[in-house]
């Protein structure tokens, strides 16, 4: 082996885990920090545990929430965009049955009135 060019190797590095777990092990690194070991790790021990880095798992819930709240606006849109074409469709109807009289001969029958009077 080349001299100068190898790591320091630590034979009693320490690991220390997020759930106060600790051992010793050989490593190029004196202490070493994690996040789940075989005690605290769901596949070993049978429990569910979401394990948050940086918040992952509230900028989701955020997500997932703010996705409902724009399905909701959404089928709010949706039907009052059909309430709307329901009535057009009722005004259309009362004017195709209702006939009107031209504007002139209401403005005839206002100058009438108000002559009347």
């Amino acid at each position: 082996m080349k001299k100068g060019i190898h790591p320091t190797w630590y034979p009693e590095a320490k690991v220390v885990c997020a759930c106060g777990n600790t051992w010793t092990t050989g490593s190029t690194v004196e202490e070493i920090r994690v996040d789940v070991c075989s005690n605290c790790h769901p596949f070993f021990t049978g429990q569910q545990r979401i394990v948050d880095r940086a918040g992952r798992v509230e900028r989701f819930a955020r997500k997932v929430e703010t996705a409902q709240r724009l399905r909701e606006e959404a089928k709010d849109r949706e039907k009052a965009r059909r309430e709307r074409e329901k009535a057009r469709q009722l005004v259309e109807l009362v004017d195709e049955d209702e006939e009107i009289s031209p504007l002139e001969g209401l403005l005839e029958g206002q100058a009438e009135e108000s002559a009347a009077d």
